[in-house]
């Protein structure tokens, strides 16, 4: 036979686990995907124990144009929802800083979850198949692979966004969506390194290595976790979630002791202790290279020598340290995807295309972007669940 109820392009995390709810309604569903295995994306999270989930995650962890339309979905699978499913198949898990899960053991068993759930169900899967085309005929749409010419009801596109292509990521979903006449939100990387200018660059070498918990601001956006310096630029929690909202020539704002105004604090210790150097008194707060660095554009050697305007501009290089990244890593090592298919054009209840019927978008390659630490897979999850409820 080569017709199916339903025709799942994307094998990763949103994908199966549409395939597993819809094939366990009675659904006939083939799930199709160009790479050799499913879910890559999920092996590789987490550092290979995958970051399942995340137990304080609400619509406010996502970015997209329209901030409610992740409710819906979200309300209705819940990080408990995907727990329970987790430990009926004995997966044992832990919780990391600011309610991350991630599994005791391998990423893997995520994934041989996940396959349980649609085999369960009976879902068929094609690795290593392209699609070639994909047209609405009649009351359903034709899809073409190498291998076969195939029928179905409704076609789900569940291939994600282009952030890491070396797992095989493409924009193909986007083409699909314009196809159909829908607008696509520019894609940009998120959760993803910044970079510095040559520059710039230059100057922090000898920093690389150095890790710093800090608040990270851009505009009204904050985040307080630790940074990373890199031999590119700067990495690491705090920053990988800022660029999700950086954009090409903005500055960001980094205080490394945001408990600390560091000029009331230096006043204070030019009094009691004027013979320390800044770099040394600095080190009880920061790295001690990091504090070597911010003490070097400063020519006094005791906090004896410096006046006020030189402590005041000292600790604003701690607690207001503006820069302006020259750009970010890319899609090369972007965790996930900001923008994709505008959730204008989709049903918030089963992520089905509005104006085309029986065509749905669920995962990353819809404007749903979520923060680090288990977010945009429980958004897999969610929307998954969505659109395989409702097939």
């Amino acid at each position: 036979m080569t017709h199916f109820d339903v025709i799942i392009i994307g094998a990763g995390a949103a994908g199966l686990m549409c395939a597993a709810r819809a094939s366990q309604r009675g659904r006939r569903v083939l799930i199709i995907d160009h790479a050799e295995k499913p879910a890559e994306k999920v092996r590789i999270s987490g550092g290979g124990r995958c970051n399942f989930t995340n137990i304080y995650c609400t619509p406010k962890n996502f970015i997209c144009e329209n901030p409610h339309f992740a409710k819906s979905a979200l309300s209705r699978y819940t990080p408990q929802d995907f727990i329970n499913l987790v430990e009926r198949y004995g997966i044992t898990w832990h919780e990391k800083t600011k309610g991350q899960l991630f599994c005791d053991g391998k990423s893997q068993q995520i994934i041989d979850m996940l396959i349980a759930e649609s085999d369960k169900g009976g879902a068929e899967l094609w690795l290593g198949t392209e699609v070639l085309d994909i047209a609405k005929k009649d009351a359903g749409f034709v899809v073409t692979t190498p291998r076969n010419t195939l029928t179905c009801d409704r076609v789900v596109m569940a291939c994600g966004g282009p952030s890491i292509p070396k797992m095989g990521a493409s924009g193909y979903g986007y083409k699909i969506a314009e196809q159909f006449g829908l607008n696509v939100i520019t894609p940009t990387p998120a959760l993803v390194p910044l970079t510095f200018t040559d520059g710039l660059k230059e100057q922090m070498k000898a920093l690389s290595g150095v890790s710093a918990d800090c608040h990270v601001r851009h505009k009204k956006t904050v985040f307080d976790e630790a940074l990373l310096f890199t031999h590119r630029g700067l990495s690491g929690p705090a920053i990988l979630q800022i660029s999700s909202y950086w954009q090409a020539g903005d500055a960001i704002t980094i205080n490394f002791a945001p408990d600390l105004r560091l000029f009331d604090a230096l006043k204070i210790a030019r009094a009691e202790t004027p013979r320390r150097s800044p770099a040394n008194w600095l080190s009880q707060y920061l790295p001690a290279r990091l504090a070597t660095m911010i003490a070097s554009g400063f020519k006094q050697e005791r906090l004896a020598d410096m006046g006020d305007k030189a402590l005041r501009n000292l600790g604003l290089m701690v607690n207001e340290w503006m820069i302006k990244p020259a750009g970010s890593e890319g899609f090369r090592t972007a965790e996930v995807t900001r923008g994709g298919v505008d959730t204008n054009a989709l049903s918030s209840k089963t992520m089905e295309v509005k104006s085309v019927k029986g065509l749905y978008f669920i995962g990353e390659v819809v404007d749903v972007t979520g923060h680090l630490g288990g977010h945009n897979f429980q958004w897999a999850w969610a929307s998954g669940v969505a659109c395989g409820d409702a097939l």
